[in-house]
């Protein structure tokens, strides 16, 4: 008897061209390290008296599926997670291509995802999918990871395979090592670690249907938050932070000239923090930043891609 194990799980993606309805071909197959992208359909006891003390048989509630996805923040496969969270990207050049993606947009694109348990065999087809959110974390040392939380139009299941083959991407992760945090175009020095958090505010339109399923899933107000926990070496933070000034953070990795990512924010305003000292060793600070739509460029937050993929 076939056991399913995660070691041979894989999951295909394809954007889809009508919301909720998984295109025929054109999946890519997709590194990841955990999930649990799924459906649940919770059970509602039942409230009837009358028929003794032994309860009568419970009803079906409706039907959510949505979930998380950790994977690898990469050359070549993460811009696909980018194009989730901002939109198509506008790209220019030949090789290597920049990719550039701007947050703003009034709709967002729908993925058909499939997670896949050949032992078993379970073929989970996830429709309609929209990213919520998208985080990441910057540290000095570790594997470097996104979360993408993802919320689903259904699930659909099935003993074989509905993507056919899926196409294999090159995979070259970025590193804690080739990462760098800027503040108005100059590193900032004496960053322990950085919090990135851009979330799409998603309004489930749940309407009533007879398969359970949610109607599409709207974008609302954008949020880019965050936090930076530095070494408290100067005042240049904590001042900025008093007067209530914006500044610019970049979070960048970098494998060469032709393989980069760079995360701007272009407004960002910090709190006052508390300056607190724990004991002997060193102060830190924390700061739990928020960004705003800049005068210039007129966006919140842009995130550039140098790679070699054609296209998004």
């Amino acid at each position: 008897m076939a056991r399913a194990h995660g070691a041979r799980a894989q999951m295909a993606l394809a954007f889809e061209t009508v919301y909720g309805t998984p295109p025929a071909s054109g999946y890519r197959l997709m590194p990841f390290a955990r999930t649990t992208l799924g459906a649940e359909q919770p059970l509602l006891n039942s409230e009837l008296l009358g028929y003794g003390r032994d309860p009568l048989a419970p009803i079906k509630d409706a039907v959510t599926a949505d979930g998380e996805v950790v994977v690898p923040i990469d050359v070549e496969a993460f811009g696909f997670w980018l194009k989730a969270a901002f939109g198509a990207p506008t790209t220019t050049g030949t090789t290597p291509k920049t990719h550039t993606f701007q947050s703003g947009n009034w709709s967002l694109p729908s993925m058909a995802i499939e997670v896949a348990m050949p032992e078993v065999p379970r073929f989970a087809m996830y429709a309609g999918c929209v990213m919520d959110q998208l985080s990441w974390q910057m540290s000095r040392s570790g594997l470097l990871t996104a979360t993408a939380r993802l919320i689903a139009q259904g699930e659909a299941i099935a003993a074989t395979t509905a993507t056919g083959t899926p196409t294999a991407l090159g995979l070259q992760r970025f590193g804690h090592f080739n990462g760098v945090v800027k503040r108005n175009g100059t590193a900032l020095g004496n960053v322990v670690s950085a919090e990135i958090t851009y979330a799409n505010g998603l309004d489930r339109i749940e309407t009533i249907r007879n398969d359970g399923k949610i109607e599409g899933a709207d974008p609302g107000m954008a949020a880019l938050t965050g936090r930076i926990e530095v070494r408290f070496a100067d005042s240049a933070l904590v001042t900025q932070a008093i007067d209530g000034t914006p500044c610019e953070l970049e979070f960048a990795y970098s494998l060469g000239a032709n393989a980069s990512l760079t995360f701007t924010a272009h407004a960002v305003y910090l709190p006052v923090p508390r300056i607190e000292i724990p004991g002997p060793q060193g102060i830190q600070a924390s700061f739990d930043w928020q960004a705003a739509k800049a005068t210039s460029p007129a966006r919140m937050c842009t995130a550039v891609l140098v790679n070699t993929v054609t296209g998004y």
